[in-house]
């Protein structure tokens, strides 16, 4: 039986956590990055230990038409995607009129455009197949708004409503949408955000237990997984019941330097 995953930004971080754990579930890949070289280590890497099949598409997936040729690309190869995991994504601090724009429309490109680009084609895919299951990687920052990485939190608002909203329209026919919104992660992340100095990233997650989190919660075909007990009581009780403008300056000291 086919069990192949398609997982974007697999070079480092949870993307790549989540390629190596698959793998030890038994499943075949498709990674894909801007990094070549790295993908072909984790390739190597991967197949020595598991015995599973690899196949490495090395691109820049926040592009224009970057999606669309990694779609090409998946179609070419002939094999059936059986997962889809939307891993890649950046960050970036600042106010945003002191922000540059273009860096903030790439943010949304990636975060958001090629996300939604790939769920259209390969849920299409899963739907006809019979079932599929399709893993959206998000953030707790999707559940509020987010002063000093305004367009970050509002692309992953975005994903949690956009996955579950698809969830819905799919479930019937075999595809499910798992968004995983974890809080902050030890990864490569916070450095490319320009977030070092914050409080937000005192204390982090592994990128493993964050793969694995979420990776077993879409086998389970659950809609929301956030890996943080804590955070996930004070998003769903007590945030939604702050007065709004609490909200907003609590999360800009947070991210303050």
């Amino acid at each position: 039986m086919s069990n192949t995953a398609l997982i974007t930004g697999a070079s480092s971080g949870i993307g790549r956590e989540l390629a190596i754990y698959h793998a030890e579930k038994g499943g075949d890949l498709i990674i894909t990055a801007r990094r070549e070289e790295t993908l072909n280590a984790l390739k190597t890497e991967i197949e020595g230990a598991h015995g599973v099949t690899v196949h490495v598409v090395a691109l820049d997936l926040g592009a224009d038409g970057g999606a669309k040729d990694l779609i090409s690309k998946v179609d070419a190869l002939g094999v059936p995607v059986d997962v889809l995991i939307n891993n890649a994504g950046f960050g970036g601090h600042g106010r945003f009129t002191e922000r540059d724009l273009d860096a903030d429309l790439a943010m949304i490109d990636l975060n958001v455009k090629a996300l939604v680009t790939l769920t259209h084609h390969f849920a299409a895919k899963m739907a006809e197949q019979g079932g599929g299951k399709i893993l959206n990687v998000g953030s707790t920052a999707g559940f509020m708004p987010g002063p000093l990485q305004a367009t970050y939190f509002a692309t992953k608002a975005f994903v949690n409503s956009f996955s579950q909203a698809v969830d819905q329209e799919l479930r019937d026919k075999g595809v499910s949408v798992t968004v995983l919104a974890p809080g902050y992660v030890e990864t490569e992340f916070a450095s490319a955000a320009d977030l070092e100095g914050t409080s937000l990233v005192k204390s982090g997650a592994t990128a493993r237990s964050v793969a694995k989190f979420g990776y077993d919660a879409m086998r389970r075909r659950e809609l929301v997984a956030i890996n943080d007990g804590r955070l996930s009581f004070m998003l769903n009780w007590i945030i939604p019941f702050l007065p709004r403008r609490t909200i907003l300056k609590m999360t800009e000291r947070m991210q303050s330097k």
